[in-house]
């Protein structure tokens, strides 16, 4: 019997302010795979992922997640979803006037009591887990810091450190290397795609960086003024397929380090 899709756009459009930054979407997502957001500002990445998260709703057409309908849900069956989904902003990931271990142990939120929660910021609840996490993405050292002590790159693996504990089925981040060097960012990515695996969860990340997309993603989808223009595996990926993907940011591309085809190659 084939599995159920994790994600599936069916169709869907969303306006906001009458403005199309989705449009008439169709796309599903398995179960376990890796895929790459990529696209030129404005392309729509962003309204993407947080439909997934059920953030935003589909102004039409439809849309299912980890097989429950985005739109329809509410209350206690919308925490619900959200507790098995995983986003990752740019930015601002974590809350500046809480210590690191208060930041992972968000994680556990969605699993615990409203007076665990608050209990949980006088007396940290799970702690040893925390540390665990933190371990992983070797940051342990730095369970009592604030976030403002933390670099770009130490920011985000506490973010995939509660991940970690939070244990979602989707894992979704939106541009989590921009701002980041090189090698910050490839250890960012190994990271996110070493959890999915553990975790057997899905995985879709936008991504500005080209070259990354050799890092381990099973398929890339292109968007641009919200619509899909092509999806495929990365290794299928040419300049000209490029060009028109990105339009006149395409010349602003650092395409050094990107294995693509040469036009003559297609």
């Amino acid at each position: 019997m084939r599995q159920q899709p994790s994600v599936q756009f069916e169709s869907v459009t969303k306006l906001i302010d009458g403005k199309p930054l989705v449009q008439d979407l169709s796309l599903s997502l398995q179960s376990g795979e890796r895929v790459a957001l990529i696209g030129a500002s404005g392309a729509g990445k962003s309204t993407l992922l947080r439909m997934m998260a059920a953030v935003l709703w589909p102004t039409s057409g439809s849309l299912t997640v980890l097989g429950q309908k985005i739109g329809e849900l509410r209350g206690r069956n919308l925490c619900s979803l959200r507790r098995q989904v995983g986003l990752i902003y740019q930015q601002d990931n974590l809350i500046p006037g809480l210590r690191v271990a208060h930041n992972v142990l968000m994680g556990r939120l969605g699993h615990w009591s409203l007076w665990r929660a608050l209990w949980s910021l006088l007396f940290p609840q799970e702690l040893e887990a925390a540390r665990r996490a933190l371990q992983h993405v070797e940051l342990e050292s730095r369970l009592w810091a604030m976030p403002g002590e933390l670099s770009g790159g130490e920011q985000q693996r506490v973010a995939i450190a509660r991940l970690l504990l939070q244990q979602p089925q989707l894992l979704l981040a939106d541009e989590p290397v921009s701002g980041l060097d090189i090698r910050l960012g490839r250890e960012v990515v190994r990271l996110l795609l070493e959890l999915a695996s553990q975790r057997e969860s899905t995985l879709v990340v936008s991504l500005h960086s080209l070259d990354l997309l050799g890092a381990g993603f099973d398929r890339v989808i292109a968007l641009r003024e919200g619509s899909m223009i092509w999806q495929g595996p990365p290794t299928l990926l040419s300049r000209k397929l490029l060009q028109d993907i990105y339009g006149a940011e395409y010349r602003a591309l650092d395409l050094q380090q990107i294995g693509t085809r040469n036009e003559s190659e297609q």
